[in-house]
């Protein structure tokens, strides 16, 4: 794969969905809202990502409230999100060592965090920091194989083939507008196929 053309295929993403307004799960004030919401988003849809944290931020308002809450209670608002025992005890355990230690402002320290791996610290540095770094989720994956960005299904590696494809300044954009082409037009196959072929 040609770097000129990903860049390119890249860009041509991005201009269908620019006049489409698409909030991502990441997109909060504060960092530690950033870094929750994007725990709960894996494998979740980012609309009911956005709907769940509305409550559970508008009922905890704080890291420090979230980390002192009952996980019964963080269970009850997540409960429609997918895995929500298992997440409702990562983000009050994380939330209760944000409130004492603060956020890393490294991959490997955000992934001591319960629930926080290399997606999820990737796409909180890009969200909070405008670090160069590439969160590599479902779409981002299922777009990389289709347009032969990378031939690797571990997320891991195909995250090192976007690094190694594209010049660093592109890093922080990929998940952004990979996602938001991904969201508008990934649940037709047939049409995000369509769109693919002619990149």
């Amino acid at each position: 794969m040609n770097s000129k053309l990903a860049v390119k295929q890249l860009k041509a993403l991005g201009k269908f969905t620019k006049d489409k307004e698409i909030r991502l799960a990441a997109e909060w004030d504060d960092p530690w809202q950033v870094l929750i919401a994007t725990i709960l988003s894996a494998q979740s849809r980012d609309v009911k990502t956005i709907e769940i944290c509305d409550v559970l931020f508008g009922k905890y308002s704080s890291v420090e409230k979230l980390g002192r809450a009952r996980l019964s209670s963080i269970e009850s608002i997540i409960r429609s999100i997918n895995y929500y025992k298992t997440k409702a005890r990562h983000i009050k355990e994380s939330a209760r060592i944000v409130a004492k230690d603060g956020i890393g402002n490294s991959v490997e320290e955000l992934m001591r965090l319960p629930g926080v791996g290399r997606k999820v610290a990737n796409v909180y540095l890009v969200q909070v920091h405008n670090a160069a770094a590439i969160g590599v989720d479902t779409h981002v994956a299922r777009i990389s194989q289709k347009l032969g960005w990378s031939q690797n299904k571990d997320p891991h590696k195909i995250e090192k083939d976007l690094m190694e494809l594209f010049p660093k300044r592109y890093w922080n954009s990929i998940n952004y507008i990979v996602v938001r082409f991904g969201q508008t037009f990934g649940r037709s196959g047939r049409i995000e196929d369509e769109i693919l072929k002619d990149l």
